[in-house]
C-alpha cells in the first residue's frame, strides 16, 4: 500500500479502535498479514474447537491451511466431500466452538459491524455462542456510518459474491442489489452489531491490505 495511504488508513484504524473499546468489543492493527499467524498462536490455544465463517478473506489469506497446522480440533466447513447435512451438522456445532474466525462486510467509523448473511449460520456465531470471535477486515472495509454500509454491501459485497458463486441474481448482471426475489439470493438476513454484552469477546483484526469484498 501507498505510503500517505498507509498512514491516513492508521489515522482511521487508531480512531475505530477506541470506538471498539467503547462498544465492549476489541481492535487490534497489524503491520502485515505475516503477523496474522503469530496473533492467532497466541490467541488461540492447544486443544481448542475452532470454526470460521464463509469469508474470502479467509481464503486470500490461506487461513484454513494455518489451522489445519494446530494441535486443535478444526471443524473444517471446506472438507471436499461434506454432503448438505453434515455441513449443516458443522455449522450447528460451530455455535459452540471455542473461537470462531470471520470477516465482515463493513465496518464503521463507530465501530459497528454490519453483514448481510444468506443462511445466517456467520451471523448467528458472531452475536452468540463462540466464546471467542476474531474478524479480519482489511482497510476496505471501513466505511463512515451505517448507511455507507449499507451502499458498500448492495454495491460491492453483494454482487462480487453472487457472481463468485456463479448465482442466477440480477446483481451478477446489473452490478448492484435489485433487492430480488429468486431461489439463489443471497442477502437474507441483516444484522448491525453495535455493541457486545461480554468485554473483548469480539476482536477486530485490521490489515493494511484490501481484502475479500
Amino acid at each position: 500500500m501507498e505510503e500517505n495511504m498507509r498512514k491516513l488508513y492508521e489515522i482511521k484504524v487508531e480512531k475505530i479502535i477506541k470506538n471498539l473499546e467503547r462498544n465492549n468489543m476489541r481492535g487490534v492493527y497489524l503491520k502485515n498479514k505475516g503477523e496474522l499467524t503469530s496473533f492467532f498462536d497466541k490467541n488461540i490455544k492447544t486443544n481448542e474447537t475452532v470454526s470460521t465463517g464463509g469469508s474470502t478473506t479467509i481464503s486470500e489469506l490461506d487461513i484454513i491451511s494455518y489451522l489445519k497446522t494446530r494441535d486443535i480440533v478444526f471443524l473444517d466447513r471446506y472438507e471436499k466431500g461434506l454432503s448438505s447435512e453434515e455441513k449443516e451438522e458443522l455449522y450447528r456445532n460451530s455455535l459452540l466452538s471455542d473461537s470462531y474466525i470471520t470477516s465482515t462486510n463493513a465496518i464503521t467509523e463507530k465501530g459497528y459491524l454490519y453483514n448481510v448473511d444468506g443462511t445466517g449460520n456467520r451471523v448467528a456465531a458472531m452475536i452468540y455462542g463462540p466464546k471467542k470471535v476474531f474478524v479480519i477486515a482489511g482497510v476496505n472495509k471501513i466505511v463512515y456510518d451505517t448507511e455507507e454500509a449499507i451502499i458498500r454491501v448492495r454495491s460491492v459485497a453483494a454482487p462480487a459474491n453472487a457472481i463468485r458463486l456463479n448465482l442466477n441474481t440480477p446483481c451478477t448482471k446489473t452490478g448492484e442489489c435489485m433487492d430480488c426475489q429468486v431461489d439463489d439470493r443471497i442477502c437474507n438476513e441483516y444484522t448491525l452489531i453495535k455493541r457486545q454484552n461480554k468485554k473483548d469477546r469480539i476482536t477486530v483484526i485490521f490489515l493494511p491490505e484490501n481484502l475479500g469484498y
